[in-house]
């Protein structure tokens, strides 16, 4: 967050195109990185300097957020910073981000996301994009399990959330992260 016109904004970023999931707008973050990093917090610290310029001792962590296990397996821990710079401070690293912007956490109290669903299912194999074959990934002939389970089974509805806004649709695990704050705000725990 930065103070920005006499309210807090979140601070967003553009993901750029050359990088995994680019052109998405999202958080600063990343991944632990053994050795550098002491602890999550420290990840967060680290990843927001790389990538939006902004040197640790300007943040003031004032919070963590539930962690979120995604349902392709991220586990990803949220921390609550407040940033001592405005937009026009930061120097972004154009290898990771294509632009920088702010938009007022008012506009998220304001404004409900829209929900929509993804079709989740188990699958005991998958194709090699390489090859072109079938990987058994669990045996269940070889287990002895009933025959359902050689093919895919099951169907897991997964809410996706989305706010759109003049910078860009803001989804997924970032819509989800803005959401738990947003309600964090508004019920606080003591």
């Amino acid at each position: 967050l930065i103070p920005c016109e006499g309210e807090y904004h979140f601070v967003f970023q553009k993901r750029s195109f050359n990088i995994r999931q680019g052109g998405e707008i999202c958080f600063p973050g990343g991944g632990f990185q053994e050795g550098v990093d002491t602890d999550f917090k420290e990840t967060a610290l680290r990843e927001t300097a790389e990538e939006l310029g902004i040197p640790k001792g300007k943040i003031e962590i004032v919070g963590r957020l539930n962690t979120i296990i995604a349902p392709m397996g991220q586990v990803v821990e949220v921390f609550v910073g407040v940033a001592d710079v405005g937009i026009e401070q930061m120097v972004v690293d154009d290898k990771e981000v294509e632009r920088v912007f702010s938009l007022p956490v008012s506009y998220f109290e304001n404004n409900k996301p829209e929900e929509y669903y993804v079709l989740l299912r188990q699958y005991p194999y998958y194709i090699d994009e390489e090859t072109g074959k079938e990987v058994v990934t669990m045996p269940s002939k070889e287990l002895g399990l009933p025959e359902r389970y050689e093919k895919p089974w099951g169907t897991f509805r997964h809410k996706i959330y989305v706010y759109r806004t003049k910078e860009g649709v803001i989804w997924g695990m970032t819509a989800r992260i803005i959401m738990d704050f947003i309600k964090f705000l508004n019920n606080p725990v003591v």
